[in-house]
């Protein structure tokens, strides 16, 4: 049995402004209209033949949304086993935990093909026969790795130098791994052929890893199985919901399982990998998924480029013009403006990195925050008021709430909005009609009908935070 799993987690703090805390990289939209997560799930289908199991390793608060893009991506014939973490461990806890799940449900000799949800690969076909070669080696007892034959003196990437034939297609036995090196080592990798960049995906049985684990990290695996014994799934139809443990996952080590095993077994392999890859690590990399014109200008959105060249834009709204520039990557959201040299574009971390020091929201949200029930967008906000747009999808209910800092007043504009407010029970407010809730009224908003419910909300008060919400009843296991 053949199951691919996707590690979904990480900042993407060289993608901001739109890769944030609670909408990382994975959940972005490339030119071409589809998530990075969206083209990993059909890519991890790809590889399954009729009904199969797909497992997703994330934060259990992107549970939600990782659901929506693996509905979107339509796979109503896969199983969605989601494996929710309580915290970042690194990638050595989240294999760990997907691998004894798996062998609690398919047992041993189930064998695993973990990839990030961030790359992406174009050729799929020739992504599927390079599984099929690693499935082939790991088979064979070895953990194997996916390399990638490097085009440049890369210094981004971390390498992998092959060593022992082991069959006639490429794959050898690891030498070793070794660190993101500087131009001049690099250029010495690229030269000698030996060198292949470190993809982060890897193939291995169940029984191979387990046993791995056991002799280079015993006390990794003991804490993992723990969790995994305190921890109970809930299957929903095709969809598993399996959230770990916070009490036992907080004991894991933070490590990659580069350091945790791949480095210290004797048992791991490479593969060539004979197709594309890119791991999406820069907004130049974006770039270079749109067209170009003649001066080598590209854009997303309406732009307008006056004796300009080589520069790249995003807009998600307001019409963004150069004039005399070159080289810059000039990105655009509802709350934040990104201008950058194309040549410091792997800088754009140390922006994130401040604004996360500083506490500033523009590390953790965008103005339009997904939620489990729809979401939310900030219109507008001033001292003792903000304004919102609110979408709830068709069946979904908010939470039996109260605010102890605010009075809120709803206007329908979409749809039929079921309100209860203050024990008074539930009645329908219509297209036009609204409603008021009163700080520290216990109150609740659904939508019956089968279109989005949407509202303009207008809070008024001596405190707007988030963090001011008491929840009583919630569906979505959000209560304390």
């Amino acid at each position: 049995m053949l199951i691919p799993v996707i590690v979904s987690g990480g900042a993407g703090t060289r993608l901001w402004p739109v890769s944030r805390e609670g909408q990382p990289k994975p959940f972005m939209t490339l030119p071409d209209g589809q998530s990075l997560l969206g083209k990993t799930y059909r890519r991890a289908a790809g590889l399954l033949a009729g009904n199969g199991e797909i497992v997703t390793v994330t934060n259990r608060e992107h549970f939600f949304q990782s659901k929506d893009h693996f509905q979107a991506a339509r796979l109503e014939q896969h199983h969605g086993h989601f494996i929710l973490e309580p915290s970042g461990r690194n990638t050595a806890p989240a294999i760990a935990a997907a691998a004894l799940a798996v062998q609690a449900r398919h047992g041993d000799q189930a064998t695993l093909v973990v990839m990030p949800a961030d790359h992406l690969i174009q050729d799929e076909a020739a992504f599927r026969n390079a599984v099929a070669h690693a499935v082939q080696l790991a088979e064979a007892g070895y953990l194997v790795t996916f390399g990638i034959t490097p085009t440049a003196p890369e210094t981004g990437f971390g390498y992998i130098e092959s060593g022992d034939s082991l069959d006639e297609r490429g794959g050898a036995r690891v030498r070793r791994f070794v660190e993101k090196p500087d131009p001049l080592t690099a250029q010495g990798y690229l030269d000698s052929g030996r060198f292949l960049w470190n993809s982060g995906m890897f193939c291995f049985t169940v029984a191979t890893l387990l046993a791995e684990l056991q002799q280079h990290a015993p006390a990794l695996l003991e804490l993992g199985r723990a969790c995994q014994a305190a921890s109970t799934p809930v299957e929903t139809g095709r969809i598993v919901q399996h959230e770990l443990s916070a009490a036992h996952f907080a004991d894991m080590p933070d490590i990659s399982i580069d350091y945790a095993l791949m480095e210290i077994s004797d048992k791991v392999a490479v593969i060539p990998a004979g197709f594309d890859w890119s791991d999406i690590g820069s907004w130049c990399a974006i770039s270079a998924l749109v067209d170009a014109d003649a001066q080598d200008n590209r854009a997303t959105g309406e732009a307008l480029f006056i004796d300009s060249r080589g520069n790249f834009v995003q807009s998600e709204g307001r019409m963004i013009a150069t004039v005399g520039v070159d080289n810059l990557i000039v990105v655009e959201t509802a709350d934040a403006i990104l201008v950058a040299h194309a040549d410091r574009a792997q800088d754009v971390r140390q922006v994130a990195r401040q604004l996360k020091d500083r506490n500033h929201e523009a590390y953790r949200l965008h103005r339009t925050v997904n939620r489990p029930w729809g979401s939310y967008t900030v219109l507008e906000e001033g001292p003792g008021f903000k304004i919102k747009k609110i979408v709830v999808k068709p069946g979904a209910t908010l939470s039996l709430q109260m605010h102890h800092h605010r009075s809120e007043h709803w206007v329908v504009v979409q749809g039929t909005a079921r309100v209860t407010n203050n024990g008074e029970g539930s009645h329908l407010l219509n297209s036009n009609e609204s409603t008021f809730i009163a700080a520290g009224h216990k109150h609740r908003l659904a939508n019956p009908g089968v279109i989005d419910l949407v509202i303009i909300e207008v809070q008024s008060g001596e405190y707007l935070g988030e963090d001011d919400i008491v929840r009583f009843e919630d569906q979505y296991g959000r209560t304390a």
